[in-house]
């Protein structure tokens, strides 16, 4: 155990500061008592320690520490939701333009191409401003503007694989294509994709708390972190925890999630064992 703790230590940081997030997201009913959404007027910009209030109170009365848990909640879906999207449309698209390559793989990458000429966020902002406010609109938003590097680099993989010699024996013996794709090439590409989705799993929580921040994603009162840090600009000279603890809290778990895809990528690339 010693050995493996030393051997992958930032790995070992990262599942536990991840694991430590799942868990306080899960069973946010069962570490806060008060409602993230319930107002008090009477209690309004209360600091940190204040009886019943460990992280203190916005400028509605409402806890922070059932704000900060609960927005957890809504980062982790968020971006749950739009890993699971963007790595079953990315990898398939990238599996049959790899596998086919001809006008299908060209197309596919002409519009991969198109779409990484735009920046992520300016992409996923202006998707979201055209189809709409809200959870599910922000969850369109950003897997539409993030599925182009699965199918990059799943494409990129498959014009290797195909190429060898469990390949070319599997297809002498008559297998079909979908099945030729889904038992030998898809499971040599799947750690491809176990990467892409961790490392891009921060990147969507953090690219939602922007466009929260902004004003085009999940909107008040949900607790959501972009959004506490927008409310807490007209605060930050009175009530500076007001953004301090939504803002640890994203940085948190953006450094605990990256430091997982990065001890992922070390575990599952070849290229990156020594």
């Amino acid at each position: 155990m010693r050995r493996f703790i030393g051997r992958h230590g930032r790995g070992v940081l990262g599942l536990i500061i991840a694991a430590l997030v799942l868990v306080a997201a899960v069973a946010a009913p069962l570490l806060v008592a008060q409602d993230p959404l319930q107002s008090d007027f009477a209690v309004g910009l209360k600091p940190p320690g204040t009886p019943g209030h460990p992280l203190g109170t916005d400028q509605l009365g409402r806890d922070l520490l059932a704000r900060v848990l609960y927005g957890a909640r809504v980062a982790l879906f968020i971006g749950l939701c739009c890993v699971l999207l963007t790595a079953v449309v990315g990898g398939l698209a990238g599996l049959l333009a790899g596998y086919y390559e001809g006008w299908l793989g060209a197309v596919v990458m002409r519009v991969a191409d198109v779409q990484l000429s735009f920046p992520f966020i300016l992409l996923a902002l202006t998707i979201n401003a055209i189809v709409g406010l809200g959870l599910r609109n922000i969850i369109v938003s950003l897997s539409v503007a993030g599925w182009v590097v699965y199918a990059r680099v799943v494409r990129g993989e498959v014009l290797s694989v195909k190429e060898r010699e469990f390949v070319h024996a599997a297809r002498a013996l008559g297998l079909g294509r979908a099945r030729l794709l889904l038992r030998h090439i898809l499971p040599n590409v799947a750690p491809s994709i176990v990467i892409v989705g961790s490392l891009q799993f921060a990147q969507f929580i953090v690219a939602e708390a922007a466009i929260s921040f902004l004003g085009f994603g999940v909107q008040p009162p949900t607790p959501a972190w972009g959004s506490m840090l927008s409310e807490s600009r007209d605060y930050l000279y009175v009530a500076w925890w007001l953004a301090a603890f939504p803002g640890a809290a994203l940085a948190v778990t953006a450094l605990g999630i990256n430091l997982v895809g990065d001890w992922l990528r070390d575990v599952l690339d070849p290229k990156f064992r020594v």
